[in-house]
């Protein structure tokens, strides 16, 4: 007995110099390793702190630059970026800030982050993330390798110009109920204060619901609440250190994100199972992404049922979920968020406003603008293009080396992660001149590559092979709706707007959007 309890003492004192090696290794080992194989490469940032590198810092001063509005102007990195923004101007174009125990590499170089974007070869690729925030979504934008080529090559048939053309009654449909909203509010006193924010995110959604599903933002909207409080409760555990299995702890909060994932996904396969009856009886179009991703699918080899080995070609119903979900998330939250700093800052600038009505009104008059009109609009897209410039709905990329790679002649080991802060490249005065955080559309005047003093400077919707693959349909989206609005309404910010730009997912306006509507 003596001698069987000697054993097990050994195994359990083995079993904890083991466990207590590892986690040496993961916590002080490996991070000063890295951290002096950067420092050798001139890749200079704070020092590593156990654990929680620069999180605390970060989060402490991102808490205080939102806590008070800033002033009436376009620089706003200092807010949206407080410790990327003073790190960047202290060590220059290649930095590092520890999030956790990861150093992430902050690349403030054009031509640097065009190289992370373009690689083909799967060496920079999308970093491991806490378990948790994968609940978002799994859908093509989270995938890799020959999954992710397989995923897109299914769903970019859906996005192709001609399959969006068929959408463009679905777009004026939602534009007009809005503008016919927004008279109603305006009223007879032909006027009246309104923040658009909220009012363009369900215009978005009803947008993409009418074109991915079908649907419209009424049938759609418990799915939008349900994914807007998982976005919360996702951003909480992306800036808190993540212990392995923390996820299957029955915490509150664990058990809320379960919950919302099932609900989201019991609603979308019902609508998924609906959809395919309908398409099977020929009682329902495959002009809605839903059906031009099911129609698509079944060219593969079909949807297949969960469980089931697509050997590469077909989806599963989780599949088709998950890309559902993207298509909610990504469709309404990018190009709301536009057209809401798009009214922001033309109603700063009233000059601006006008040319763009002037032309909206040479090309359409009173008439719901079509495709053709959008592809007319010179003044239009230069605008737009510019608040993408100032207000970029994602602010930042990320990346993450899975061998050791070259870049710009830097050796970066293994384990890195990158941060390519789109932001910070668009307020660039080396690029753009010393007036970047000026609104001037007219950079634009002769396309994107002549817009600054590189050609690629310009990252709205990512570079290289995993650019977004909506880019063309937010954009035909975007014109419209501001088209439509420039024809009925001419707008003033309101005394009560404060101007705070700040990130949830998307740079947003965290005290609203409001502004004085006034009827033509």
């Amino acid at each position: 007995m003596e001698e069987f309890l000697s054993i097990l003492l050994m195994i359990s004192a083995s079993l904890l110099l083991s466990c207590a090696v590892r986690v040496a290794y993961y916590i002080w080992w490996r991070p000063m390793k890295l951290q002096k194989h950067l420092n050798q490469q001139g890749i200079k940032g704070n020092p590593y702190k156990l654990f929680y590198g620069d999180m605390k810092e970060m989060v402490r001063l991102m808490k205080e630059a939102w806590s008070k509005p800033m002033n009436l102007t376009h620089q706003i990195a200092p807010r949206v970026f407080p410790y990327f923004y003073d790190l960047v101007q202290k060590e220059g174009k290649l930095s590092v800030i520890w999030s956790g125990t990861t150093p992430r590499v902050i690349v403030n170089d054009s031509e640097l982050m065009k190289q992370v974007l373009s690689n083909k070869f799967g060496h920079f690729q999308k970093p491991p993330v806490n378990p948790l925030i994968d609940l978002l979504t799994m859908g093509v934008s989270t995938l890799e390798g020959e999954e992710w080529a397989n995923r897109r090559r299914i769903i970019t048939p859906a996005f192709h110009l001609e399959k969006l053309k068929a959408m463009i009654p679905a777009f004026s449909t939602s534009c007009c109920e809005l503008i016919k909203r927004w008279g109603e509010l305006v009223g007879p006193r032909g006027s009246c204060e309104l923040d658009v924010w909220p009012e363009l995110n369900n215009l978005t959604g009803d947008v993409i619901s009418r074109t991915a599903f079908g649907s419209n933002y009424e049938e759609g909207k418990r799915i939008f609440q349900l994914q807007k409080e998982q976005v919360i409760l996702v951003l909480e555990a992306a800036f808190a250190p993540y212990i392995p299995g923390f996820r299957f702890v029955p915490t509150k909060k664990n058990r809320r994100r379960m919950y919302l994932d099932k609900e989201i996904k019991a609603m979308l396969r019902n609508l998924i199972q609906k959809k395919e009856q309908a398409m099977k009886m020929e009682e329902s179009s495959t002009n809605d992404l839903l059906g031009l991703l099911l129609l698509q699918s079944n060219n593969c080899n079909g949807v297949l049922e969960p469980g089931t080995n697509s050997n590469n070609s077909g989806l599963t119903i989780d599949d088709v979920m998950e890309e559902c979900k993207l298509f909610y998330l990504a469709g309404q939250e990018t190009t709301s968020v536009w057209l809401t700093w798009t009214m922001i800052i033309l109603a700063m600038n009233p000059s601006w406003q006008e040319r763009a009505r002037e032309e909206v009104m040479q090309i359409c008059g009173k008439n719901t603008p079509d495709f053709n009109n959008t592809n007319h609009f010179k003044i239009v897209t230069m605008i737009l293009y510019e608040v993408l410039r100032l207000y970029p709905p994602v602010t930042a990329l990320f990346r993450h080396t899975y061998k050791k790679m070259d870049l710009g002649g830097i050796s970066l080991p293994q384990g890195v992660n990158l941060l390519l802060p789109t932001l910070l490249i668009h307020h660039d005065p080396q690029l753009w001149g010393d007036d970047h955080d000026e609104f001037k559309p007219e950079r634009f005047s002769g396309g994107v590559s002549k817009a600054s003093n590189d050609q690629n400077a310009f990252f709205p919707f990512g570079w290289g092979p995993r650019i977004c693959i909506g880019q063309q349909f937010a954009m035909i989206e975007a014109k419209m709706a501001l088209a439509m609005i420039l024809q009925n309404f001419s707008f003033d910010l309101s005394p009560s707007y404060t101007h705070a730009p700040y990130t949830v997912i998307t740079l947003q306006p965290q005290h609203g959007a409001q502004v004085i509507l006034h009827r033509i």
